[in-house]
């Protein structure tokens, strides 16, 4: 290519960049990366903020209790102070701990296991049949309204109840409550999901000789498997959480919960910083442990019901 050419390419592409087009896709091309640099910077900002209380939690359970007002700064391990399990060896000695550790893992799955064996049936129900004159979508708004019902509404009669039965301090009040509030979650959730699913595969199930239920089992909870796996994760998370019930229903240790029993480390003014701050980080790692473990189905379960292109 002789010279030139290679200076007519060149005053074309001179022509081409000087066009009014071309100039503005340069100039959205510039904002559109001042734009992405914004948001992640903002995006870096608002994680620091949700995530520096778990850092400072975790800063203080590593520190030993003449250093807990003693350190300064943001507390960095290995730089302000030498980090130490002494407080959470502590912890693994403490009876209480491990009780209202083993109460809390037992309700939580046991609400779970009521939620999911009465929901199953509710969502694939309503999903699949109709009730006398009654919409189906209607049903499934009465069953979200629960959610909306705020729980200190239903403290006190909760409590007249059971007392009355004399199932006060109690692992079973406590797991039948929760299990009243992870319930509708569960029928909302599978419902919308047992309706996606193409009838056909239940309709070939039944002629092959399955009836309602084993094509339920067989055929439909398979295929619901990362929405079941939503549902068992977000209740548990709920059921692990709840503080009111368990801190309305419960006196002594019989069935005090994890998030009830961290308040036995106060006493008076005296606040034992670091075993508390060690069982605030233990008590918080069942629900962070099934996330890891279940991550995969809880992300393709949550993105169930979206619309496809």
């Amino acid at each position: 290519m002789n010279e030139a050419a290679r200076g007519t390419i060149r005053d074309a592409a001179a022509a081409d960049r000087a066009t009014p087009a071309a100039t503005a896709v340069r100039v959205g091309r510039r904002r559109a990366t001042i734009g992405d640099g914004i948001a992640s910077i903002v995006a870096i900002l608002a994680a620091m903020l949700f995530f520096f209380p778990l850092y400072w939690a975790i800063s203080n359970s590593l520190r030993r209790p003449a250093e807990t007002f003693t350190v300064t700064g943001l507390g960095i391990p290995f730089v302000n102070f030498t980090p130490t399990l002494e407080n959470w060896s502590q912890q693994f000695r403490v009876q209480e701990f491990y009780a209202a550790f083993l109460n809390s893992t037992v309700i939580s799955f046991s609400a779970v296991a009521i939620a999911l064996a009465l929901g199953l049936p509710a969502a694939y129900a309503l999903a699949r049949f109709r009730f006398f004159t009654v919409p189906n979508k209607d049903l499934t708004v009465w069953f979200l309204s629960q959610r909306v019902l705020p729980p200190v509404a239903t403290a006190v009669p909760f409590f007249i109840v059971f007392s009355a039965l004399d199932l006060l301090d109690s692992r079973i009040a406590l797991t039948l409550v929760t299990a009243t509030f992870v319930l509708p979650f569960c029928v909302v959730i599978c419902r919308q999901t047992f309706y996606d699913l193409p009838i056909e595969l239940e309709e070939a199930a039944l002629v092959d000789g399955c009836n309602r239920i084993t094509a339920l089992v067989r055929v439909v909870l398979p295929l619901a498997l990362p929405a079941l796996v939503v549902v068992t994760f977000f209740s548990f998370t709920h059921a692990w959480n709840e503080f009111l019930y368990a801190h309305v229903f419960t006196s002594t240790n019989n069935a005090r919960t994890i998030t009830t029993g961290l308040a036995n480390f106060m006493s008076a003014d005296v606040f034992f910083w670091g075993p508390l701050m060690a069982s605030t980080v233990m008590s918080a790692l069942p629900p962070v442990v099934m996330f890891l473990v279940l991550q995969r189905w809880v992300v393709q379960g949550l993105t169930l019901g979206g619309v496809k292109g």
